[in-house]
């Protein structure tokens, strides 16, 4: 469980290093990604952008 955790872990620190980079591509600005600001901070919630990263990955899993 713990290789799970880390694997979670480095996943989402280099899915938000990479955030920059991935909205030049309209990653995170799909429709059905949440994006408000609370408590003077922005805060988004990519649920569409999630789906379309996992359909990809596991294209790929598949053909490799």
């Amino acid at each position: 469980m713990f290789k799970w955790l880390l694997v979670v872990v480095l996943a989402l620190l280099l899915f938000s290093g990479l955030m920059p980079l991935l909205r030049r591509f309209g990653i995170g600005r799909l429709p059905g990604d949440l994006a408000f600001r609370a408590f003077g901070r922005d805060w988004s919630i990519p649920l569409a952008s999630t789906v379309l990263l996992s359909l990809l990955a596991a294209l790929i899993a598949k053909l490799l």
